[in-house]
């Protein structure tokens, strides 16, 4: 059967919706946006959910960042410990200018001083020689000799001669307290009721010093054994008194320190310390590594570690200060104990210098992890430091291209005053940096200067004196 035209069905949609009734293709890619932005949107959502296992993780990553920073510092302060304190040279090389500071000069002379006054006994011995009506004066003399002396003693200090004297003394009882912390020393020992420490060889050196520097101090020439190769003799307290005619007290040179159990512990700590520092400071690397290995946003580690190595610098700074502090409150006030506080702080100056350089690396850690993160105040300094990065090289750009252009033309017209400039400059350089490797290098860069400011204004004067090329 025919239909006709008129009757025909719709063509469309087999539901019989029209052409006008299907949406367009603009309408279904805007749907289709909006259901990836929302599937996007769902998906970051659930990856910013913190987990369970993701929130350990992060706990985990953060305990490990602050023990590792605490073990960073502890481990400084050990291997300063270890290449300072514990080590002879540099020990010595350490300890070789305290002669030259005022502070412990005049410690050390009070000190030296006192020892051989008391050895002496100078009042008993005016005394003895002057007559019975100027007796009354030997008070006022020997007040008058005593300040003589130390004086003397302080000048001795600080001498060139005393200054060898100074080092080998010290390279030797170093050794002893080392061998004293080892237990091997038979000069310091370990007793039931303390510890006896035997000083009579430093005695018998600083008397063959001033014997040297003051002959007249001891009222004749007297013979005392040098110690300075390390061999001490088992009669050294007897070739003392008949050098000096005096006869020491049992106690002379000898000091007892009550507590001998803190001495072994001492002894334990010390050779502990030396057993374990390497596999302490491996284990503060393995720490950090596990901290960043175990952290889901090592970023965030990252920052963690500095602030905690600058929270461990301070800590360990201050409980050393306090440590310091309380050492120096138990030596008497006035001149002895402003001696220690200037040797401590020169023996401690390297380790002060450490936990300062701590305190920077961890601060500029903490800082740039942060920067580099997307926090709102990190992307604005990126995007400045952008900018101020871009400017500042268009700007060298162009003021390289201006000194080129008339750079030439004003050392030429200023020859005299340029290279004037350059000897200024090297001089003030040559006074600061006084070294003689500093002043070669000087000397080095000031002749390539002036070779260089010479060669440039006579290439401009012949550019100017050579007339163009005619045209043809």
């Amino acid at each position: 059967m025919n239909i006709p035209p008129s009757e025909s069905p719709p063509t469309g949609s087999p539901d019989g919706t029209g052409p006008e009734d299907v949406p367009g293709s603009e309408e279904v890619e805007r749907l289709r946006a909006e259901v990836a932005a929302l599937r996007a949107q769902l998906e970051g959502e659930r990856r910013r959910r913190p987990s369970r296992g993701g929130a350990i993780r992060r706990g985990v990553a953060a305990v490990l960042a602050a023990v590792a920073a605490f073990a960073l510092v502890t481990s400084v302060v050990g291997l300063w410990a270890a290449t300072t304190t514990l080590n002879t040279d540099r020990w010595v090389a350490t300890v070789a200018p305290l002669p030259q500071d005022p502070k412990v000069n005049a410690a050390v002379a009070e000190y030296s001083t006192t020892e051989v006054f008391r050895l002496l006994d100078v009042e008993q011995r005016l005394r003895t020689v002057l007559p019975e009506q100027a007796a009354f004066v030997a008070g006022p003399l020997t007040a008058q000799i005593r300040e003589q002396v130390r004086k003397t003693v302080q000048n001795v200090l600080g001498s060139d001669r005393f200054q060898v004297i100074w080092v080998e003394l010290n390279r030797q009882l170093h050794q002893r307290v080392i061998d004293v912390l080892e237990g091997e020393s038979s000069v310091v020992t370990a007793r039931e009721n303390g510890v006896q420490i035997d000083l009579l060889p430093l005695i018998n050196q600083v008397l063959r010093q001033l014997s040297d520097q003051l002959p007249t101090l001891f009222g004749k020439q007297i013979t005392l054994p040098d110690l300075s190769s390390g061999a001490i003799p088992e009669n050294l307290r007897l070739r003392v008194e008949e050098a000096l005619g005096v006869t020491l007290p049992a106690d002379f040179a000898t000091y007892t320190i009550d507590g001998a159990g803190h001495l072994w512990e001492v002894q334990q700590a010390v050779a502990s310390a030396k057993r374990y520092l390497a596999l302490f400071v491996a284990g503060t690397i393995l720490l950090l590594l596990a901290a960043f290995v175990v952290s889901p946003g090592r970023r965030r580690t990252a920052v963690q570690f500095g602030l905690w190595l600058v929270v461990a610098a301070v800590t360990v700074t201050a409980v050393l200060r306090v440590v310091r502090r309380e050492i120096i409150e138990t030596v008497p006030a006035g001149v002895y104990r402003d001696g220690v506080d200037a040797a401590m702080t020169t023996v401690l100056g390297l380790l002060r210098e450490r936990g300062t350089q701590l305190i920077v690396i961890g601060s500029v850690i903490a800082l740039l992890a942060y920067l580099a993160g997307p926090g709102r105040f990190a992307v604005w300094v990126r995007h400045w430091a952008a900018r101020g990065t871009a400017a500042g090289w268009r700007r060298v750009r162009a003021g390289s291209v201006v000194v080129a252009a008339r750079g030439p033309g004003f050392i030429a017209r200023n020859l005299d005053a340029v290279r004037v400039g350059g000897l200024v400059v090297a001089i003030l350089l040559a006074l600061v940096l006084s070294s003689w490797t500093s002043l070669l290098v000087i000397v080095v860069l000031l002749a390539a200067y002036e070779v260089a400011v010479t060669l440039i204004a006579h290439r401009h004067t012949e550019g100017e004196r050579t007339p163009p090329p005619a045209l043809g």
